[in-house]
């Protein structure tokens, strides 16, 4: 059996990628109900905003969803103890060592699955300990590798390293996306800007429309020579950023007002490469349906071509 969907207890091993501010209740739990793995984000840093998140899914779904817990961002005991009672099943671990709450999770039967960017990170993290991995090319959005290393390139790389499940994440928002990264080595994939334009996610209608816009070179990689370096749409703000080389301090003071308020140049709209391939807002249950659909299709035909033994 796959081994993702043993560890999710999910349907589809299809996970929701755990955005700030916007991977809350109202997209989680539609991603649940839909069979796919809803996961409640942490890195806003609102404690008891994303408590009062985590509780609503116990109503809003009776099926499976995850935590992600962001290491470099965790400033208060009480979301890491919270969590660890909380009943939850699944935690996904990023930015850090995942060693430095893999204990506290695993005593109380957590699945740990820890985000990297690179092999080294991949095998720090198999050596810690953690159940498998979520492996982030540079064609995702939001927080990354300044050293870009395709999906494509670090699937293969870390296959080659280890037999721990993974989970692909970077530039998949279809069925042909989530079959590439199967023929790679991968068990899952995770969606991160596919959802946040769907029907159910509580951002504004202008960042749905704005991915919906968007070429597949519609997006930047900015603050390379610094930190946190992401990758974001174009705007006006994000040229600037750009040309400058380096982000202001300020960057994500405002970007509820962009996320909600839908004014693009208050902040920069974090989004990978897959906005390209997204041409319009649909349900959630949809966009799994369609994606698991498509994969379906696509394994068959290369089945029949490998019987074969055929191009």
């Amino acid at each position: 059996m796959n081994r993702v969907l043993q560890h999710t207890g999910a349907q589809f091993p299809i996970i929701q990628a755990p955005m700030g501010w916007i991977a809350r209740s109202q997209l989680a739990s539609a991603v649940s109900n839909a069979g796919a793995m809803g996961i409640i984000e942490t890195s806003s840093g609102e404690t008891e905003n994303c408590i009062k998140e985590i509780e609503k899914m116990w109503e809003l779904t009776s099926n499976p969803f995850g935590i992600n817990l962001p290491l470099l961002f965790l400033r208060d005991e009480n979301i890491i103890d919270f969590v660890t009672n909380s009943g939850v099943k699944f935690v996904t671990t990023s930015a850090g060592s995942p060693s430095k709450l893999l204990d506290r999770l695993k005593s109380k039967d957590i699945i740990v699955y820890h985000a990297v960017p690179t092999v080294k990170a991949a095998m720090k993290a198999v050596e810690a300990g953690v159940d498998g991995l979520v492996v982030e090319g540079a064609e995702g959005g939001g927080f990354k590798n300044p050293e870009e290393v395709s999906t494509l390139v670090l699937l293969q790389a870390i296959r080659e390293q280890t037999d721990v499940p993974m989970i692909a994440a970077g530039g998949i928002c279809d069925g042909r996306g989530m079959a590439a990264a199967f023929a790679l080595g991968a068990e899952g994939v995770q969606m991160g800007t596919r959802f946040v334009s769907s029907q159910e996610s509580p951002v504004h209608q202008n960042f749905k429309n704005a991915i919906i816009s968007s070429e597949e070179a519609g997006t930047w990689v900015l603050n390379k020579k610094s930190t946190p370096c992401i990758r974001a749409l174009k705007s006006e703000r994000t040229k600037e950023i750009h040309e400058a080389g380096l982000m202001p301090p300020d960057t994500f003071k405002s970007i509820q007002d962009l996320y909600f308020g839908g004014d693009m140049e208050a902040s920069v709209a974090l989004a990978g490469q897959s906005a390209g391939l997204i041409e319009d807002v649909k349900p959630v249950a949809q966009i799994i349906e369609e994606t698991v659909a498509g994969f379906h299709a696509i394994a068959g035909r290369m089945g029949k071509l490998g019987e074969a033994q055929a191009f």
